[in-house]
């Protein structure tokens, strides 16, 4: 037994059952609760997936308060697209060095949910559509924090693709597709990367939140992973603490009060719940906080800033991807790089206001910020001519504006157009209206085209955008969301001093109508239907042939390479397969690209998509240089998820082991057998023909059905603990009517064109109003079931004995009034005042009077 389990059994033994429930829920809206007499301290959770946002005092459970100053670093979308697994982890572990020096325990992050649609407000803070490449860039990432001692804690776990409803969304989908699009990302870093602290999501799955979820948290993340550490609600995201406990849930987060540690301990009391439950889940929150602690110890409360913003500029250019490079017309030589002395003209806001990250809790305040305009000018390769903005960040248009950019271009030898996405359309808790880039920013580059032969584009986004407009420019640069660095980042690429390797980790569609999902995402009823089943992505596109704009793994180069004499290394059933290629650069410079493995299998009987990336290598090349390139597949490369034996099966026969440089760009194809389980096909005699050919578009309510073994669930949900407060439309309550039109009026006001979502505003318009008690203590279950009677009527049960009390008493209006209210107040009001004297009664029990909530 270790050090640290030896110290986790001793304070056990000593902790009354108050103070172990107590240590299940947060203090402050992102520290736990302490115990000095015990000596357990302590313990701050941090947003993290690109930077620190250790929040400063008075900091809300958003996190969007102020926060202490800290490396901003590229976004997911921007790591995900360098496929290097390696510089994840060095990000990673700058990233728990800075969570050392702020005294941060646990970084939250980083986020692995899959990009469902292009629409998620929040697909900028997710690695990828594929679970195998999310999984494998988190593994990386929860190394290198780890081994600073800092716990990460990758989230949401699980089925968390919309940010409407976020908090009471029930996801809607079979088991097959659930284990191997929505859990295998994370089966990967849990396997790989062992992270010690785990998020679990928002919403229902198939009916049951995630954070009381017992078959998600216990035996499928511990009992069939080995997952050993503590998990974590979302903010806000505990529902019946009682159940989440029992079910595996750690920590209740943020800060609920003593209701939640109160309502736990009678349920042990009571007989409702073992106290085994309660001494396992407070036996992983202390190892966490033990652990943490002694990470903590003597740090340094410095960190290397230069360095750190060095290693985000190269986090940036490795994620840079070229999307497209031609030779202006009449000329032989791609546009770029552009050659020192070059004439430019610079046009466009974002280079001097980049967007380097989104918006929401994972904002991060940097130490430093570079823009394109300064480093153009510092830098002097190019002949800057000028700037202009050409457009306002609004998405107003501006005439003049756009005319100025227009005569600057004119004098150019090259315009670089920078355009992108503002802040406020992409950011947590709201989700995207379209797939477009404003108009204003559009009709700038046809006028720039028009007067300028050579234009480049430099595209901010952390999501897909339709790229229509591509035609008026001669080369594309996606940045994603750069970070700090960015802008030092794209000059490095656009002048050659480095050579773009990027590639992308998402499928970029020719329209939103293109997409599986659309009509459908996001969904404003009860329950989200993933309708498309497991074709996701590529996976979609490919399988019911569907064109695209930019392929799933697609990035250029400024140099070219070839692969060949492919073979199979090792094949043996059940062992990791072995693929070797030759790669060779055969161009004139140094460069570095991605060989991608994905596996198909022509003939099949149990439907399946046309290919699946199973592995992948980064390889960088001097000019003219070769190697040998090994990618070891293992086992679950050749299986899927049986849902009729509920195990993963392989199917016996061919298969083809496909190598190449996007999904598309494939250079080789080896052929291979395998011998299968002997598992019935589990869909054998269902009508699933929107499955059979990859084309879920149009599913109908009756296929869906019968994927699911069962009908959908209505997506109207009851009035209850669980109704949002969007729903309150619904109800039959004057004073919740007040309360709904309110919040639509300020959700509508965010919608208007020119408008940025408010994130409080949508945080509360999505918000359940169980939510209300674990956001807003004092606040008890109590109070939030009073509400919901409110809700389904018991006010206007009221009007009668207040109208006979009026008329009794020769009153009128104002005694009715009076009456009506106090029938409607006094139920929350006395359920608070319950609340609260029981809580000063469990405040006694553990000691901690006068320090509680």
């Amino acid at each position: 037994m270790s050090t640290i389990d030896e110290r986790v059994e001793e304070v056990l033994g000593k902790m009354t059952l108050e103070q172990k429930c107590a240590l299940l829920s947060g203090k402050t809206p992102f520290g736990t609760r302490d115990f000095p007499d015990l000596g357990v301290p302590a313990m701050e959770f941090s947003d993290g997936p690109h930077g620190l946002r250790h929040q400063k005092d008075g900091a809300n459970h958003l996190g969007i308060g102020g926060s202490d100053p800290a490396t901003c670093f590229p976004t997911a979308v921007t790591v995900a697209s360098s496929w290097d697994v390696e510089l994840a982890g060095r990000m990673g572990a700058a990233l728990g060095e800075e969570a050392r020096s702020l005294g941060v325990g646990v970084l939250l992050g980083p986020g692995l949910c899959i990009k469902r649609s292009p629409l998620c407000g929040r697909d900028f803070e997710y690695f990828s559509e594929d679970p195998y490449l999310s999984g494998k860039m988190a593994a990386g990432f929860v190394r290198g924090v780890q081994e600073k001692g800092i716990a990460a804690c990758p989230k949401h776990f699980a089925a968390n693709s919309q940010e409407t409803r976020r908090q009471a969304s029930d996801s809607v989908l079979d088991e097959r597709t659930l284990r191997e699009i929505y859990l295998r990302g994370f089966e990967i870093a849990v396997r790989e990367g062992r992270p010690k602290s785990i998020m679990s999501s928002y919403n229902l799955i198939n009916g049951t939140y995630a954070s009381q979820n017992r078959r998600l948290l216990q035996d499928v993340l511990r009992g069939e992973w080995g997952f050993e550490g503590a998990t974590v609600t979302d903010w806000g995201g505990s529902v019946d603490h009682v159940s989440g406990v029992k079910a595996g849930t750690t920590f209740e987060m943020p800060a609920p009060g003593l209701d939640s540690p109160r309502e736990l301990a009678e349920a042990v009391r009571s007989g409702r719940l073992d106290e085994h439950f309660v001494d396992a889940r407070a036996r992983e929150a202390l190892h966490l906080v033990l652990e943490s602690a002694a990470a903590l110890e003597g740090a340094d409360p410095e960190f290397d800033r230069d360095a750190h913003h060095d290693l985000a500029r190269c986090v940036a250019r490795e994620g840079v991807v070229l999307l497209k490079n031609e030779a202006p017309a009449g000329e032989g030589d791609a546009l770029l790089p552009l050659r020192p002395g070059t004439r430019v003209a610079l046009v466009g806001d974002f280079a001097q206001t980049p967007r380097y990250q989104g918006a929401g809790s994972s904002l991060v305040e940097c130490t430093r910020l570079d823009t394109l305009l300064d480093v153009v000018g510092e830098r002097g390769e190019l002949d800057l001519l000028g700037f202009e903005p050409g457009f306002t960040h609004d998405g107003s248009d501006d005439a003049a504006c756009r005319a100025a950019a227009v005569s600057l271009a004119s004098g150019a030898d090259v315009c670089v157009v920078c355009l992108g996405l503002a802040g406020g359309q992409e950011t947590e808790g709201a989700e995207r209206r379209d797939m477009l880039l404003p108009q204003a920013q559009v009709e700038l580059l046809r006028a720039v085209r028009s007067c300028c032969d050579r234009v480049v584009v430099l595209l901010s986004c952390g999501c897909v955008v339709d790229t229509s407009w591509s035609g008026d420019c001669d080369a594309l640069l996606y940045l994603g969301l750069g970070g700090q660095a960015g802008a030092s980042a794209a000059y490095d690429v656009l002048t050659g001093s480095a050579n773009p390797c990027g590639h992308l980790a998402e499928t970029w569609p020719l329209s939103l109508e293109d997409t599986p999902t659309a009509g459908c995402y996001p969904s404003d009823g009860a329950t989200a239907e993933y309708r498309e089943g497991i074709y996701v992505g590529y996976r979609y596109y490919q399988s019911a042939h569907v064109p695209v704009a930019f392929p799933f793994g697609f990035g250029l180069s400024y140099t070219s390479f070839e692969l060949s004499s492919a073979r199979i290394a090792q094949w043996e059933q059940g062992r990791p397969a072995r693929i070797e290629v030759n790669v060779g650069n055969t161009g004139d410079r140094a460069g570095a690209t991605v060989v991608q493995a994905y596996v198909a299998k022509p003939e099949h009987e149990v439907f399946r998509a046309e290919q699946e990336l199973k592995g992948f290598s980064r390889v960088e090349l001097e000019k003219g240089e070769s190697t040998t390139v090994s990618i070891d597949l293992d086992p679950r490369a050749f299986e899927y998820y049986n849902v009729g034996t509920c195990s993963w099966e392989v199917e016996g026969g061919r298969y083809e082991l496909r190598l190449g440089l996007s999904c598309e760009d494939v250079r080789q194809t080896l052929g291979a057998e395998l011998k299968g389980t002997g598992a019935p096909n589990p869909y054998a005699g269902r009508e699933l023909p929107s499955y059979g050919s990859g084309y879920v578009h149009e599913v109908t309510c009756a296929e869906f059905a019968t994927l699911l073994g069962h009908a959908a669930p209505n997506a109207i949900a009851p009035l209850g603990r669980s109704t949002c407060l969007r729903d309150l439309n619904r109800c039959r309550s004057l004073i919740l009517l007040l309360v709904w039109l309110v919040l639509e009026g300020r959700h509508r006001q965010g919608l208007k064109p020119g408008n940025s979502p408010d994130l409080d505003v949508e945080f509360a318009y999505n918000m359940p109003l169980h939510a209300i008690a674990k956001m807003a203590p004092p606040v008890t279950m109590g109070v939030v079931d009073a509400i919901v009677r409110e809700a389904r009527g018991y006010g206007l049960v009221g009007f009668v004995p207040a109208l006979a009390i009026a008329l009794l008493v020769h009153g009128g209006v104002g005694v009715f009034a009076v009456v009506w209210l106090a029938w409607v107040l006094v139920p929350p009001l006395g359920a608070l005042l319950v609340g609260a004297l029981r809580n000063v009664t469990f405040a006694r029990k553990l000691n901690l009077h006068g320090k509680a909530e």
